[in-house]
């Protein structure tokens, strides 16, 4: 039997240097360049930038591309690699490390001037890879360019910084003036924030704003997919994302792991191409469990982002009815203003409340309420706050737990309530609405993080809660399809 020798992409094998740092595998960069236009790979005047360096895949890629297009350009190969090389690529490593694996991936040699570099014109050891040590500028503790936390990045010498060079105003004048064709990468996603909470800085969003100031043609980055959401300061960005009419491509991948394997990220990733000077509706790809889904679409139409296509017209057809949002009588976080940790006391006196809390239930005096003291006495509806799961690989279950709470109980912060009535039977039929497939399918859609929050039930519609609700009462009010239904059924998994 002939033995086949297998002799992968050394890029394919790299392990990633965190889930916040991740490599792109050469399969990735290619579908990614595929997005930019064909004339650009053998057009001699088109330069490229790569402001996030790992692995260098992208450049590497890239020169590869310009190697064939521009061949009748330069006949001769190593005349046509000077060029290539010298003019046309240029790259910022993130690191000193991933520097090197930069040069070793595009020169064939870590240093640009190297023995068994493939080009001898620089006279230099970085080549057009450049990496600068660069410092935090730390204002009160925070680093006022990236939000670093001074006490956890602040480090002697030698040790890693992730002071990021493109995003830190330190940008050396040929970067800083030269008019880009294309800026690409996959820049670093987050930073630790030091804090107790473990949360962390969202980072991403500043290499593309930095990006956008060097005014390139064309612009792409994968990025995580929570920014459709905001929150953890990414509004902003995201309201500049969905209205900026220049995004013309969007490929979305809810599942991250479908992107890059071995990798979660809640929230999933995606990339885009941002084209300058041509405006438009974008195209959007959905990619999950390898089914692919596009349509153009103006990513702005909702203020929040929806990222399913096929929910898109069943959303349509429940504002026709101008109803106003479930969101009206849901709480705001912490409806009580009992903090998680509290769990109450073993045993009930005179004037104490049931307590819910994460630790089950206990007892507290009416006298510790503070915040929603009107809902004290009421029929209403608890739901847990963190979702059941995660949104990336359907059916999802989203709500963990629903309960009616009777007069006089209550709840810590790891939960909301919703309604607030005289008699059970509301509380009830509000309860079984919230179980149905339709509303926790219409809660996905504007879910990304970890957590439910009022905001987040903006698609779902008020009903009138004297009824009682059911799946199929919902798809024949608002006059589902066939295929509407089977979706949303595939999406969401029964309560129980």
């Amino acid at each position: 039997m002939k033995q086949t020798n297998y002799n992968p992409d050394v890029l394919s094998c790299l392990a990633n240097l965190s889930s916040d740092e991740v490599f792109t595998p050469p399969k990735l960069a290619n579908e990614i360049l595929d997005l930019l236009p064909k004339e650009i790979w053998s057009d001699k005047n088109a330069t490229f930038l790569d402001p996030v360096c790992k692995s260098g895949i992208f450049l590497r890629e890239i020169a590869k591309r310009l190697l064939e297009g521009l061949k009748n350009e330069f006949p001769d190969v190593q005349k046509r690699i000077e060029h290539i090389y010298t003019k046309q690529l240029f790259g910022i490593g993130i690191t000193e490390l991933t520097s090197l694996l930069s040069r070793r991936s595009l020169y064939c040699s870590k240093t640009a001037n190297g023995k068994y570099s493939v080009l001898g014109s620089f006279n230099n050891d970085q080549g057009n890879i450049i990496f600068e040590k660069t410092n935090h500028d730390w204002q009160s503790g925070r680093c006022s360019l990236c939000g670093a936390s001074q006490s956890e990045y602040e480090r002697e010498e030698g040790l890693e910084t992730h002071a990021y060079q493109f995003i830190h105003n330190n940008l050396p004048n040929n970067i800083k003036n030269m008019k880009f064709d294309v800026i690409i990468g996959n820049p670093p996603y987050q930073l630790n924030t030091g804090s107790t909470s473990a949360q962390a800085v969202p980072l991403y969003h500043k290499f593309i704003q930095q990006a956008k100031k060097l005014n390139p043609r064309y612009l792409s980055m994968i990025i995580p997919g929570r920014w459709y959401s905001g929150g953890m300061g990414l509004d902003e960005f995201r309201n500049e994302m969905l209205s900026d009419k220049r995004i013309r491509r969007l490929v979305d991948y809810p599942n991250a792991s479908d992107c890059f394997s071995g990798i979660e990220l809640r929230g999933g990733v995606c990339y885009f191409v941002w084209d300058r000077d041509n405006s438009g509706e974008c195209e959007y790809t959905s990619i999950s469990n390898g089914f692919v889904n596009t349509i153009v679409r103006n990513l702005s139409e909702y203020s929040t982002f929806i990222r399913w296509n096929q929910a898109l017209q069943i959303i349509k057809n429940i504002k026709d009815k101008k109803e106003n949002s479930l969101s009206e009588i849901i709480s705001t976080v912490s409806p009580f203003g009992l903090p998680t940790s509290i769990r109450g006391k073993s045993r009930k006196s005179n004037d104490s409340l049931t307590l819910h809390s994460s630790g089950g239930v206990g007892y507290i005096a009416r006298s510790e309420i503070k915040t929603g003291i009107d809902l004290i006495n009421k029929y209403k509806v608890l739901l847990s706050r963190p979702i059941s799961g995660n949104l990336e690989v359907p059916p999802f279950k989203v709500i963990a737990l629903l309960k009616v709470l009777k007069p006089k109980e209550v709840c810590t912060h790891t939960y909301l309530v919703a309604g607030g009535y005289d008699n059970a039977t509301m509380a009830q039929n509000l309860k079984s609405y919230l179980e149905t497939k339709f509303v926790r399918f219409l809660l996905v859609q504007s879910i990304s993080g970890m957590d439910i929050s009022r905001d987040k039930f903006v698609f779902v519609p008020m009903q009138d809660f004297s009824d009682a609700w059911t799946d199929e009462k919902l798809y024949k009010k608002y006059k589902l399809t066939k295929e509407e239904i089977e979706f949303i059924e595939s999406m969401i998994r029964p309560m129980k």
